[in-house]
């Protein structure tokens, strides 16, 4: 663009034509390229076509060359100022509304792979990611994982403090997530109360070794009410060579594990109250 912008430039206001036809109004040739600049490199780069254009123009017209040649520097300087004020206002102009427009598609982007809530990846890029990492294994054989979270007692919470407090624990889950994840990883909220972690290049004992650290890290967060979470594992190609099947495999592993905690919880059974002497 700017090598096209200077020879244009350079045969308008360069006195390149023969003396017969240099001062011909040739000064729109150069208009295209700052639209060019304005549509594909934004602000900045239209506000350094539209200074090389002038200083090439600035030039020209002092040596008596280009369109804006008259009898007098003033008049050929006032008219050249004139053109670069117009094209100036112009091609920013032209920058400003395409830098916004993409400001406003690139936000409409995220809001169509964003959870709203949480800020995590929604469901549609959850799919994406492991479709994605389906196709990386086949061209290097590295497996990837997959988590499941579940967040215990999120009606119960809603029940006894309110839908706010609840809406706090997803968040709350959703920053450990986060606080855990590679860059390379991709968390997301996988619908309701019910989180995923995209893992590449992790193996099953890797995968349930990150799963302990959020359970952990979640259950000792400090916060009120306590919360906690139930996790489920599932690798590919071990326990599924598709989308469905590999998140079917770690919802199952998710629910053996409420089960097992369920279990665990009625054997225990009810804590004995300590009797108060009177």
């Amino acid at each position: 663009m700017f090598v096209g912008l200077f020879f244009t430039a350079g045969i308008v206001f360069g006195g390149r034509f023969h003396s017969e036809v240099r001062n011909y109004p040739l000064e729109y040739l150069s208009i295209p390229f700052l639209i060019w600049a304005a549509f594909r490199f934004g602000r900045r780069k239209a506000a350094t076509a539209t200074c090389v254009l002038a200083g090439i123009a600035i030039w020209g017209t002092m040596q008596g060359y280009g369109p804006f040649s008259r009898e007098t520097l003033n008049t050929s300087l006032l008219l050249m100022q004139s053109f670069v004020g117009i094209v100036a206002v112009t091609s920013l102009a032209l920058a400003a509304e395409v830098s916004e427009r993409k400001r406003a598609d690139e936000y409409v982007q995220q809001l169509v792979a964003t959870d709203p809530l949480t800020g995590l990846a929604n469901y549609r890029r959850l799919i994406e990611a492991i479709e994605l990492e389906i196709k990386r294994y086949g061209r290097s054989g590295r497996p990837f994982a997959v988590l499941l979270f579940d967040l215990d007692g999120l009606k119960k919470i809603n029940d006894a403090h309110g839908h706010l407090v609840g809406s706090r624990a997803l968040c709350r889950l959703a920053e450990v997530l986060r606080a855990h994840s590679r860059q390379i990883d991709t968390p997301a909220r996988f619908g309701g109360d019910e989180f995923a972690v995209v893992l590449p290049e992790t193996t099953s004992l890797q995968a349930q070794q990150i799963a302990a650290r959020i359970r952990d890290r979640l259950a000792s967060d400090g916060e009120n009410p306590p919360i906690s979470a139930a996790a489920g594992t599932a690798v590919f190609p071990d326990n599924g060579e598709s989308v469905d099947a590999l998140l079917s495999a770690a919802d199952r592993a998710l629910y053996g594990m409420k089960r097992l905690s369920a279990a665990a919880g009625s054997q225990q059974g009810p804590r004995p109250q300590r009797r108060v002497p009177e």
